[in-house]
């Protein structure tokens, strides 16, 4: 049962077993904080908040510090964070993709300095190599899913990225000769696509075959950022390769 469907439907407090449950708008969950509609927006803004705090902790002492010691600082206090369970941000709309996105461009300014009426793109790209949010995320999906191909993962993770090959009813079909992954039905409601099941395969599919065939993750990683990173470059620069 969602958050949102028992808060809406159960504004009552429960009493299971002698003990009094209040309803809750939101609640933690490794980490993760789940709002009621499931939309995420409350992890997000707590997210970003906890962001801009420690930036303006290391823009206060950035003279003090090497730019490589600044990246270093970055990387551990503000990008860490970012990727921490950022597959569960594969539905988010692109508001809060955006909102998360602004994170990273401050936190490429505290590092190189410029305001914020300077364009990011090129820094984000010739400087640091940085993927966007976007991508970010499905690097993330990308990687459950090798690793879920390739033994390291959890059995749950596993059990959801079925191979098109292994069900006889669509043994003949082209995605099967591909290598494509089954993606479980898709829903009417939204929320249902966000489900791993749906993005992760999705994410998976629209690999080229040699990068998914990889034969270790440092490998698969190398060539995912690389194909990932191209395709931020084309959507900067769609003259590029025209």
């Amino acid at each position: 049962m969602s958050v949102y469907y028992y808060y809406y439907y159960y504004s009552e407090p429960l009493t299971p077993a002698g003990t009094t449950v209040q309803p809750s708008t939101s609640v933690h969950n490794l980490g993760v904080l789940f709002d009621a509609d499931l939309s995420l927006k409350a992890h997000v803004n707590q997210l970003t908040a906890r962001c801009y705090c420690c930036l303006r902790r290391i823009k206060s002492c950035r003279r003090a510090l090497t730019r490589r010691s600044a990246v270093t600082v970055v990387n551990s206090l503000i990008v860490t964070r970012l990727h921490y369970c950022n597959s569960h941000l594969a539905g988010c709309n692109k508001q809060l993709i955006d909102t998360l996105q602004r994170v990273l461009n401050c936190a490429a300014r505290v590092i190189f300095g410029g305001n914020c009426r300077d364009h990011i793109t090129p820094l984000l790209r010739d400087n640091f190599h940085w993927l966007r949010m976007r991508e970010r995320i499905t690097f993330k999906l990308c990687l459950l899913v090798y690793k879920a191909m390739n033994g390291p993962a959890p059995s749950y993770i596993k059990e959801l990225c079925v191979p098109v090959t292994t069900v006889a009813t669509r043994s003949a079909l082209r995605s099967a000769a591909r290598g494509d992954l089954l993606v479980h039905a898709r829903t009417r409601r939204q929320l249902g696509n966000w489900a791993f099941s749906v993005a992760g395969p999705t994410a998976w599919n629209s690999l080229p075959l040699d990068i998914r065939t990889a034969p270790t993750p440092s490998t698969f990683k190398n060539l995912l950022k690389t194909h990932l990173f191209s395709y931020v470059v084309t959507v900067s620069n769609p003259h590029v390769g025209v």
